[in-house]
């Protein structure tokens, strides 16, 4: 069996540096990602953290989805790529999901960027394969948001 991941890219029709800032300014996130709260700093070993409203539905293995995720930023240069390591997902229900880490990278191809995201971690376990199903469907359906955000804003 493979080690599940979430890895993703997209054109969008803006500066890389319009792109990355949608990641870290809390309206933007609030906006495309649907958080309700989020301390975010981009810069080396900042706090990378977002939360989510409980689901009023819960998975049948995951429990309710939201809740929060955080982790460290190990890396970060402006308007080019941002990487968080030990990162965690704290479900409102059920013990957390971790370590994982997510990269975000963002370059110009043509004249779009390409935003690239990653989230890896793994143990072999029913939860973790549950936890990538579900969150690869919420990052693409986050991610054309983010897209529409950005070039309409």
């Amino acid at each position: 069996m493979t080690t599940p991941e979430f890895e993703h890219s997209l054109l969008i029709n803006a500066a890389p540096t319009r792109v990355m800032a949608a990641f870290f300014d809390p309206h933007a996130l609030a906006a495309w990602w649907q958080t309700v709260r989020s301390v975010t700093t981009p810069r080396p070993l900042g706090i990378y953290a977002v939360e989510w409203d409980p689901t009023p539905d819960a998975d049948e293995v995951l429990g309710r989805l939201g809740g929060v995720f955080h982790g460290t930023v190990m890396e970060y240069l402006a308007g080019r790529e941002f990487f968080v390591a030990d990162a965690w997902w704290l479900p409102p229900d059920g013990d957390p999901i971790g370590p994982m880490s997510l990269e975000v990278s963002c370059a110009m191809d043509g004249p779009a960027c390409r935003l690239r995201v990653r989230q890896t971690g793994f143990d072999e376990n029913v939860r973790w394969r549950r936890y990538y199903a579900v969150i690869a469907r919420g990052w693409q359906l986050s991610l054309a948001e983010l897209k529409q955000f950005v070039e309409n804003a």
